[in-house]
């Protein structure tokens, strides 16, 4: 069966199953929009946030980003599990003993403040929408490469598909919609990532053929690709390249940004107890650690295999170079998309791939007649959509990606959406300006509030400020500058009262929008950079995707200055948040 009808197959068959699911599982009540009921089992809940969790980012663009930057991605890895961690221990139980639907509501009740609420609300916006930016490109990318559309086309077919079941069903039908994701998109990451590891290594587990040696001449899998890598000028593929500062940077803002990430938070809110909380956030931990293990392996074979696939003979030889007009199949249908775009530069129909910006290397190119890379753009989160058909996997293999690239999407995406919709119905509307709204008009306003941030988010999604996970990294540097400190000083800071909070998400959230806008062009608009997005320009070394954690600090230190200068807490929060740290049930310790 050819390819283009397998893929309507899978896709359209998951896409059937997606929405049956919302139609099972309409919510009938704000309890059943915001919390699914709190009614969902610790292993179902586990399922829905690994889903929820690992988006676009994780399933399209880190495989794609350890493909190009090596053991510099590595900071992903650690950033985001390490986050979690941090979100289950130090945040979920926590949280989902105070017992309230969203994060401003926590953080409003909590600092005993209006104030606070809004100002959280404008801090979770800020972070999600930006987020959702990454996702709906991830939306496009997929959609346009398999139902041979156009980009756009296809990021408007898929926010029409999240429209439909999360609105439908809040975060009762997103569960049990994110729990199928989870299962396709794991199918859909780990099968193909088992048949290149044969292929390559012969080996079934792709997390022992990264280090295995290779089928064809028996030289270790990372040896041959460092060989293959640096024969064209680019750098080692295991070695680090990027500053250490901004690494550590980097990686912390990745870490505590995840654990302030609010559409993560807000599924600890569905489960019975605060005992489910905790298991089902080392459920999800699992879950995360199939797709999270595979990843190096996936990034690093697809480079080998794309390195392979253009550079078919000896470096610098005539035939060395694929000729363009023989290019496969599969080099037509991603420049179809756009994602991948060649440029004879020196009009002899091959393909010459190398690093032009090595001075060194490209010397030695021009001698061979090589007038700069042709392969001008080779959009980073093609790589695990491709990669199956690069190795020229069988059609079914390659259709079961493509519903995997659209089910991570769309899962996170619809979380990130519910969690905008809950602040502006829940938070803003019911708690904040129209408290006398009955629950069927709250219920009508969180599915009006969800359809404008599909709008605004399609609109940034067709102009995005980098590739999805470099979008994301923006996001979760918002989340670590703002959610994450206030939660923080929330649950383990009984004196900081609300003064200090609202000064120090203020702080932090500006602080971090203006440095990354500083670079990436105000709200993300092109033309309007103040400075060059280059290492040389950064402060101290320190990308805008590494900022959140200057911003964090900042926040804490505001927060600090401003609680000594004002008003104390009042007795009866103080009392509140012993009651929370203090397990249900706890009694006092005993004297032996």
């Amino acid at each position: 069966m050819d390819l283009s009808t397998l893929t309507y197959i899978f896709v359209g068959g998951s896409f059937a199953l997606y929405f049956g699911i919302a139609i099972w599982a309409k919510a009938g009540s704000t309890g059943e929009f915001y919390a699914a009921g709190r009614g969902v089992h610790p292993v179902a809940n586990g399922m829905a946030t690994a889903a929820d969790w690992m988006s676009a980012a994780s399933f399209l663009s880190m495989a794609g980003l350890i493909a190009f930057t090596g053991y510099d991605a590595s900071i992903f890895l650690m950033g985001w599990t390490g986050g979690y961690v941090l979100l289950a221990l130090l945040l979920a139980p926590y949280l989902r003993k105070f017992g309230k639907f969203t994060v401003p509501e926590f953080v409003g009740d909590r600092f005993y403040s209006t104030t606070a609420r809004v100002v959280a609300v404008a801090c979770l916006i800020v972070a999600s929408v930006t987020y959702v930016i990454g996702q709906v490109k991830g939306i496009g990318v997929a959609f346009g490469r398999f139902l041979e559309v156009s980009y756009e086309m296809g990021l408007l077919i898929g926010m029409i598909t999240v429209a439909f079941y999360a609105v439908l069903g809040g975060m009762k039908g997103v569960t049990y919609t994110q729990i199928a994701q989870y299962c396709v998109l794991i199918c859909a990451y780990t099968v193909p990532a088992v048949f290149i590891s044969l292929n390559l290594t012969g080996s079934p587990l792709p997390q022992i053929g990264l280090f295995a040696n290779t089928v064809a001449d028996g030289t270790p899998m990372l040896t041959k690709l460092n060989q293959v890598v640096m024969d064209l000028g680019f750098s080692e593929y295991t070695a680090l390249k990027g500053g250490t500062v901004n690494m550590i940077f980097y990686t912390f803002s990745l870490m505590i940004g995840t654990a302030g990430l609010p559409h993560v938070i807000i599924r600890f809110f569905t489960v019975p107890k605060v005992r489910d909380a905790r298991a089902s956030a080392g459920w999800a931990l699992v879950f995360i650690a199939l797709l999270y293990t595979t990843a190096p392996a996936v990034g690093a074979m697809a480079r080998l295999n794309l390195m392979n696939a253009i550079q078919v003979g000896e470096v610098g030889s005539l035939e060395g170079n694929l000729v363009y007009d023989e290019r496969p199949q599969w080099f037509k249908n991603w420049e179809a998309t756009g994602l991948l775009k060649f440029e004879d530069k020196n009009g002899d129909g091959r393909i010459q791939y190398y690093d032009d910006k090595n001075k060194e290397f490209a010397a030695k190119a021009a001698e061979w007649g090589w007038k700069g890379n042709e392969m001008v753009k080779v959009d980073r989160d093609i790589m695990v959509l491709a990669n199956p058909e690069v190795a020229q996997l069988p059609n079914w293999v390659i259709a079961l990606v493509a519903a995997g690239g659209l089910a991570a999407a769309l899962s996170t995406a619809a979380g990130l959406l519910l969690a905008i919709s809950s602040a502006i119905s829940h938070d803003l509307l019911k708690s904040t300006f129209k408290p006398d709204i009955s629950e069927k008009q709250e219920l009508m306003w969180a599915r009006v509030s969800m359809i404008g941030a599909i709008v605004v988010a399609g609109y940034f999604g067709l102009n995005p400020p980098g590739f999805a996970a470099q979008t994301v990294a923006l996001a979760f540097g918002l989340a670590a500058s703002s959610i994450f400190p206030v939660l923080m000083m929330g649950i383990f800071s009984k004196k900081m009262n609300n003064t200090g909070a609202v000064a120090g998400m203020l702080a932090g959230i500006s602080s971090t929008l203006l440095y990354i806008f500083a670079y990436k062009g105000f709200f993300f608009i092109s033309g309007t950079e103040l400075l060059a997005n280059t290492p040389a320009n950064h402060l101290f070394g320190i990308s805008p995707e590494a900022f959140g954690t200057v911003g964090a600090i900042i926040n804490f230190t505001v927060a600090f200055i401003f609680m000594k200068m004002s008003a104390p807490v009042p007795a009866e929060i103080e009392a509140m948040v012993e009651d929370i740290r203090i397990p249900k049930g706890a009694g006092a310790a005993q004297d032996h």
